[in-house]
């Protein structure tokens, strides 16, 4: 089974990232992933979230998007999380604006992993205790070491 903390890193942990609007929270966080995945290009990273993103929104409430999509040249699971430095409004179910974003880029074809991988981080995301922790992380290390702690049961 594919764990979260091994398609996460430290290097795609972010905290204040700055949102401004839907689009710019997209495009920031697949300069990210190209940045941290030299394989990925920027382009068709933005270009597949927002693709996705005109197929519903994948705010899920709470604060919380979970954007995700396939990807053609997607070797195997990317993840990325970002704390923004002020919620934005992302069309998510409960109209509620949204601060913390989990993205997972997935191969072009697809498996129940995967799928799996995407109830992982939602089950996580569901629980009040891990939003606020995550919310209240104060440095990259530490958001990502919430994700870590929750993963090994803590």
């Amino acid at each position: 089974m594919i764990r979260l903390e091994n398609i996460l890193t430290p290097g795609r942990s972010l905290v204040n990232a700055p949102g401004g609007s839907k689009k710019r929270a997209l495009e920031n966080i697949a300069e990210l992933i190209s940045r941290e995945v030299p394989d990925l290009d920027k382009q068709k990273v933005f270009e597949a979230l927002i693709a996705r993103e005109k197929l519903g929104s994948t705010g899920f409430g709470n604060g919380i998007a979970i954007p995700h999509c396939r990807l053609a040249g997607c070797e195997s699971p990317v993840s990325a999380l970002l704390h923004l430095d002020a919620p934005i409004d992302f069309d998510a179910i409960d109209g509620a604006p949204v601060d913390l974003l989990f993205v997972l880029l997935v191969p072009q074809e697809a498996t129940d992993a995967h799928l799996e991988l995407l109830r992982q981080i939602a089950s996580m995301l569901d629980r009040k205790d891990v939003r606020e922790k995550l919310r209240s992380a104060p440095s990259n290390e530490a958001l990502y070491q919430v994700v870590l702690d929750v993963q090994n049961g803590h």
